[in-house]
């Protein structure tokens, strides 16, 4: 019997067919029984060189159709942390660690999960999640790069193709063992213990052959994403420090071990393993980023109620109780935000930006608190000064238009955010953007394409259908215009009916 996870209904037929199909193929042993041959000695065998075993598996660009796949599918769970500023700062973070590296020949990108779980994880296709309770449960910037460090090695590693391999090997080892079951059955009742014990001797097997492959992995992946860390300038005892950390939240955790840590168990030998690669390299103080700071200082604004928030960095500020006063300063803005108390957030955000450097984030912050206080053109014209300054800086992009459709000027709207689209043509939000500028046009039918092309983004390929039938019935495109949706009306279509195709083969 193959493991648990092998077998889903939808699975079974096939599984089943490939026991018959096993116990067709065994080659017969002496006197005609069912048990295998006796293999030729190593030498003796001709095997053709395959290469990384991942590859076939899995493509490069199966892998990143996988993964795109699946983030898709966190967008439409709703996990997806649809914030710019920290997602822009994951990337920056993970790409210092790529850019340090000479083994990355893959695109990357890093993105924030909505969820207090301490996890993080790596997909096929170079995309790497990071839930917010793992990142404000570090506490360096050392630390966080450390566990990038480690899912960026999973990525260029292929383990995750390379456990589909695995996989199939544990299938085959499961197999062989049901039919080695089958057969001592029909020997009669005596053998019934038999049986079970050829059962279970290969679901154990099976069992230890992945485990055994998902631990060499874990090493792999500490062994050169301690590498990858200290190559991009961080503290290289960050790594074990995080380890101890984790496994504190594994012994004192009372009811389920945090999420992170049923994917990836810490053990004492991956910490000391980690601790004796670092002592082989000379120690540098290596001090946190103004930005680690300032969106760690968002993510805690939005933890509980709005004033539970401000009386977190209130009482910080009071008593001293902060690494970084800018930072701190930064997430009570952001909280008193929440509570919309004009008065409290306008002198809060005059002391900050007393002592702040020029940094987006304050400057974005800032164009909110205009808008929250009325003075909507004054926050058009810091939002407009801080695309200028900052123009790869998403929350900017996304900020600029929409003062602009508050403020009722949505032909230039149109225009800044299709010249957006142009620059990061698979970001979400500013199709959504797009969409309402055109809607407040009148121009419906680019209104439904561009609203189509976020529920595409989303994962929602019904809605996406949806709009785009809507759209194909408007008359106020060009021929252009009519032609695209005609053609992403048949490309969703498509990609609908491929999700809905069965696993294996054919159904029925």
């Amino acid at each position: 019997m193959a493991p648990r996870a092998f077998l889903s209904p939808r699975h079974l037929k096939r599984v089943s067919a490939c026991v018959v199909a096993a116990l067709a193929v065994m080659p017969l042993g002496p006197a005609g029984s069912w048990f295998p041959a006796p293999v030729r000695p190593a030498a003796a065998q001709v095997l053709p060189d395959l290469g990384d075993v991942s590859q076939v598996s899995l493509s490069p660009m199966q892998e990143k159709k996988l993964g795109e796949e699946v983030v898709r599918q966190i967008r439409a769970s709703g996990q997806y942390l649809d914030d710019p500023e920290v997602n822009d700062y994951v990337n920056m973070l993970g790409h210092r660690l790529i850019a340090a590296s000479t083994d990355v020949h893959t695109d990357f990108t890093f993105f924030a999960v909505n969820s207090p779980e301490i996890n993080a994880f790596a997909l096929p296709g170079g995309f790497v999640g990071v839930n917010v309770g793992l990142i404000l449960m570090t506490q360096t910037e050392s630390e966080l790069a450390s566990v990038l460090a480690h899912e960026i090695t999973h990525v260029t590693q292929h383990h995750i193709a390379r456990s589909i391999a695995a996989q199939k090997d544990s299938m085959l080892l499961s197999l062989a063992g049901l039919a080695l079951a089958i057969l001592a059955a029909r020997g009669g009742s005596s053998s019934g213990d038999a049986a079970t014990a050829a059962i279970a001797g290969s679901q154990a097997l099976a069992i230890q052959h992945q485990i055994n492959f998902t631990r060499s992995q874990e090493a792999e992946a500490d062994r050169i994403g301690f590498q990858r860390l200290v190559a991009a300038g961080f503290d290289p005892n960050a790594m074990a420090t995080m380890l101890e950390r984790m496994q504190r939240a594994t012994r004192f955790a009372e009811g389920d071990v945090p999420a992170y840590l049923q994917d990836h168990p810490v053990t004492y030998e991956r910490i000391a393993e980690a601790k004796a690669r670092a002592a082989n390299v000379p120690y540098r103080q290596v001090p946190d980023s103004l930005d680690y700071d300032m969106v760690r200082a968002l993510l805690r604004s939005y933890q509980g109620s709005p004033h539970d928030a401000v009386r977190y960095f209130d009482d910080a500020l009071a008593q001293h109780r902060y690494n970084n006063e800018i930072a701190t300063r930064y997430g009570l803005v952001a909280a008193l935000l929440r509570t919309h108390d004009k008065e409290r957030m306008t002198s809060a955000l005059a002391k900050l930006e007393k002592i702040a450097p020029p940094h987006p984030m304050v400057d974005s912050i800032a164009g909110h608190i205009l808008e929250e206080t009325g003075h909507l053109d004054e926050a058009i014209a810091r939002f407009r000064k801080g695309v200028d300054r900052y123009p790869n800086k998403m929350q900017m992009i996304y900020d600029y238009p929409d003062a602009l459709l508050k403020a009722g000027r949505a032909v230039e709207a149109a225009k800044f955010t299709e010249r957006q689209i142009d620059r990061f043509p698979h970001d979400g939000p500013l199709q959504l953007i797009a969409a309402r500028a055109y809607a407040a046009q009148g121009k419906e039918m680019l209104s439904h394409l561009h609203q189509a092309e976020y529920y595409a983004w989303q994962g929602n390929l019904k809605g996406a259908i949806d709009q785009l039938q809507i759209a194909s019935k408007d008359r106020d495109g060009d021929f252009y215009q009519a032609s695209m949706v005609d053609s992403r009306l048949r490309q969703y279509k498509r990609e609908a009916a491929e999700q809905t195709k069965p696993a294996f083969g054919r159904s029925g």
